[in-house]
């Protein structure tokens, strides 16, 4: 299965937080997925640390491809297609981060890591 996480997802594995589902977090261990992490995430982190949204997440936010890298996961740049379509999409939900990983997830048909269930009306499978 090819994953991809959400930057919530990703916090709580790196942390080893119960707020992961078990699920989730096996799907992320299990050797045969590809698990990738959006730039996105990678803006979102740095974003939301700047702003003080996420104080505890200076280490992720300060080395976070390092940090990708030693867990084995898959960048996932953002293409402009990704753009074009997260930027197309006709909904209300606002929130650019979470449009550009919808839009990825759809776009190169992975399965979205995420306990936002708001993603299910939009195409997107997801686990969790």
């Amino acid at each position: 299965m090819r994953l991809l996480l959400d930057t919530h997802a990703l916090i709580w594995w790196l942390a080893g937080d119960d707020a992961l589902s078990n699920r989730a977090r096996e799907a992320i261990a299990d050797e045969a997925n590809s698990v990738a992490v959006s730039a996105a995430s990678a803006m979102e982190v740095a974003t939301k640390f700047r702003i003080g949204k996420l104080p505890d997440a200076a280490l992720l936010a300060q080395d976070f491809e390092t940090i990708i890298a030693d867990q084995g996961f898959v960048e996932l740049p953002i293409a402009i297609r990704h753009a074009v379509r997260a930027g197309e999409m006709n909904i209300t939900h606002k929130d650019p981060f979470d449009r550009l990983l919808i839009a990825q997830a759809q776009a190169e048909d992975m399965t979205l890591v995420s306990n936002e269930a708001l993603f299910d009306g939009f195409a997107v499978k997801r686990l969790w």
